[in-house]
């Protein structure tokens, strides 16, 4: 067997190609095999399974021999081929040029992607930028005071007058939109604060004053930037009735509330030091979060090579499979989705994928250079959490994954997990 590896620096620096020459009589070998057992199973009219002439065999199926020959030929010498100087594809192998006559060595060139050649030296210079995690004490009344307003109950006022600021309107309402095609929207109760600082001021004007048993017409013109994108620019016309008043009466802050909201808590001062230390943890976890982005966002920055497309394409695949799963979990329909624009979200997650491909690479790097692994047990967690959230046998999913590659692809996420947070975690 003859081979030359080229590279293809100009258009793709992680594209290789080898030009392969098996020799004739290793190809005649194998073609005899593959007609012998074409010939034990053959039928064919006229003549017994097993008794049919090797000529008419090799003439009535020669595309299939062919075929199965190449089959059996073409991954074997490549894999050798690419072991034998050191290559690891990660594409699927392009063939092209291939010769096959019989009597003749059999030629192909195989081309594919392989990992890029960089070296990372002096990454410790990158270093994680860690927030400020403390919690003030005004955080901590902020915080208690909205478990005060979740505990809020609404009374009823009795009394014959008209709302006033600081009142909650009971009310049902139709709201219309001079929009060609649009459909009314009904809300048969909701309470209103008149005043409120999180109340439509067209809302407030409208209210103020009325009583029970009062409709109310008016306009509310949204701007052209109100958060809710349905309404935003539009004018919407309400109808409003006002079914009833209604005013809010929070707790007094005291051992007696704390002791109501459950979780072992005698004191109002207990009750502070748990607000604490659930804002402490999730300001940590906020901050650390941001901290390996940005940590991931200089190393991709720092280091400059050429990343396989094979790659960005899987990692592309990934992150549109899982907004697939995120609009399906939010009702889009599968004719919908099919109507979707894919080439575009293709191109328009490319960027992202990049990088995220690039930083894996960084972390594989520097975690191979740390000599940081992966336990079985982390192995073990993870096919257990997929196990139960499919509903399959942990040892079921552990064979799928195998056989896929899904369980190394999960390996280098933990090791790469592992790295980025040995790099957050060293000392200034």
């Amino acid at each position: 067997m003859t081979t030359t590896e080229e590279k293809n620096e100009v258009t793709n620096p992680c594209l290789r190609e080898v030009s392969i020459e098996i020799p004739a009589e290793t190809v005649q070998k194998e073609r005899d095999t593959v007609l012998a057992k074409y010939a034990r199973y053959a039928k064919v009219p006229g003549f017994r399974k097993g008794k049919v002439p090797a000529s008419i065999v090799r003439q009535r199926f020669a595309e299939d021999i062919n075929q199965e020959l190449l089959e059996s030929l073409l991954p074997r010498y490549l894999r050798e081929e690419t072991t034998k100087q050191n290559l690891s594809p990660v594409s699927q192998p392009k063939i092209v040029d291939l010769h096959l006559h019989e009597g003749e060595p059999l030629t192909f060139k195989a081309s594919f992607e392989v990992l890029p050649e960089f070296e990372i030296s002096n990454y410790q210079e990158v270093r994680a930028e860690k927030e400020d995690t403390s919690i003030s004490d005004e955080e901590v009344e902020k915080a208690l005071s909205n478990v005060r307003e979740q505990h809020a109950t609404y009374e009823n006022v009795e009394e014959d007058r008209p709302l006033t600021d600081g009142d909650f309107a009971q009310a049902a309402f139709v709201g219309t939109s001079e929009e060609e095609g649009a459909q009314p929207v009904e809300i048969p109760e909701v309470l209103v604060e008149v005043g409120g600082v999180n109340t439509i001021p067209e809302f407030t004007e409208n209210l103020r004053g009325a009583k029970v048993g009062e409709e109310k017409n008016f306009d509310v013109k949204y701007a052209d930037d109100y958060g809710d994108q349905r309404l935003a620019g539009k004018t919407v016309h309400y109808k409003v009735n006002i079914k009833g008043i209604k005013k809010k009466s929070t707790p007094e802050l005291s051992d007696e509330f704390a002791k109501e909201l459950g979780g072992d808590f005698n004191t109002l001062d207990e009750l502070k030091a748990k607000i604490r230390e659930g804002m402490q943890h999730e300001k940590e976890h906020q901050a650390e979060h941001k901290a390996k982005d940005k940590l991931v966002e200089d190393l991709v920055a720092k280091y400059d090579f050429a990343v396989p497309d094979a790659l960005i394409d899987g990692a592309i695949d990934s992150r549109l499979e899982r907004g697939m799963r995120a609009l399906a979990a939010q009702g889009m329909k599968v004719e919908d989705m099919r109507k979707m624009d894919w080439g575009r979200l293709r191109e328009g997650q490319r960027e992202a994928a990049r990088r995220e491909v690039k930083a894996s690479l960084i972390l594989d790097k520097i975690a191979e250079g740390e000599k940081i692994e992966v336990p079985d047990e982390d192995i073990d967690r993870e096919l257990e959490a997929i196990a139960k959230q499919s509903q399959q046998p942990v040892e079921a999913v552990r064979s799928r994954l195998t056989e896929n590659g899904g369980l190394d692809r999960i390996r280098t996420r933990l090791r790469n997990d592992k790295a980025l947070d040995f790099l957050y975690r060293r000392p200034a």
